[in-house]
């Protein structure tokens, strides 16, 4: 038992678990906005199987990205500790591994509806294909938005079957936030990038306009907020939850300069990861309040 334990640790480290934190708060207010919208009342399997659906995929994306750029993370300094080119975790173990989650997440999505089982192939190639994208394209970061600003549409499909426009806000604030914070994260790996021609926002742009830039998808982000509060008239619960929000943004642009990146980790793993929780927890506070006499009281 004390020998299998590092193993399961490896695999957590592998995918960075701890970054489910991004993409799944956005993925609840999805779940929880389409309960308000809808007849369906709360159902705890349910939202278990959003739930596994987000971690089989995120946990597919990342462990066949690292299967895929394992040998520019052993040629990376600041990656080389990195559990394939450390050999902590075998290609073959780690390909099984993406592989076997790819198949849950199919599963999974067979056990919601027919709807998001008929799409979860397609959002399949779009969070796998993005590990190719930095090959070709500078523009990996936005192929990182779209799959991450999946949750919340994909949330709202597993409970209701249908498109909204509510969601789709949502999931474009998520674009354009991901993006942005992406494109900062990025810029540790400016030269690396560089020597062994990979492509990023970085690479074409530099430092200073690579941040010029995520701030404007940031600033889109939290246009986006407002729009959404605006259209659904959200009350003081929301906008508490939309200010917090915006500022932990804006707090990430005055810490991280071009020529001081010694904060990024902070910018973009701490701030993040509290910017989405909390926006979600506010959000999701503001909708069981406003909603607490239709179906979604069911909880």
């Amino acid at each position: 038992m004390n020998e299998s334990a590092p193993k399961v640790n490896s695999y957590f480290s592998l995918i960075k678990f701890s970054h489910t934190v991004f993409a799944l708060p956005f993925a609840l207010i999805g779940f929880f906005l389409a309960l308000t919208m809808s007849t369906t009342r709360f159902s705890w399997s349910l939202l278990g199987l959003v739930i596994l659906c987000m971690v089989f995929a995120r946990s597919a994306a990342m462990g066949f990205n690292r299967y895929i750029d394992r040998r520019y993370d052993a040629a990376n300094p600041r990656t080389a500790i990195r559990e394939i080119p450390a050999g902590i975790i075998s290609t073959k173990s780690a390909l099984l591994f993406v592989i076997l989650n790819c198949m849950l997440f199919i599963l999974t999505t067979w056990f919601i509806n027919p709807v998001c089982f008929q799409l979860s192939p397609v959002a399949l190639i779009i969070i796998l294909g993005y590990s190719y994208t930095k090959r070709f394209t500078a523009l990996c970061h936005l192929i990182l938005g779209i799959g991450l600003s999946l949750a919340p549409i994909g949330a709202f499909l597993a409970v209701t079957g249908k498109f909204n426009i509510m969601p789709l806000m949502y999931s474009f604030t998520v674009l354009c936030w991901v993006s942005g914070f992406d494109m900062i994260y990025a810029l540790q790996d400016e030269e690396f990038d560089r020597s062994q021609n990979l492509r990023s926002i970085p690479v074409w742009l530099g430092k200073k306009r690579t941040l010029i830039l995520s701030a404007f998808l940031h600033l889109g982000s939290a246009l986006l907020v407002i729009q959404a509060g605006v259209y659904a008239g959200f009350g003081i619960l929301y906008w508490i939850g939309a200010s917090i929000f915006i500022l932990l943004l804006i707090y990430q642009h005055l810490i991280v300069k071009p020529g001081d990146l010694s904060r990024i980790n902070l910018a973009f793993m701490t701030l993040n990861g509290i910017a989405s929780i909390i926006f979600s927890v506010f959000v999701i506070s503001e909708l069981w309040l406003r909603h607490l006499g239709t179906p979604f009281h069911g909880f």
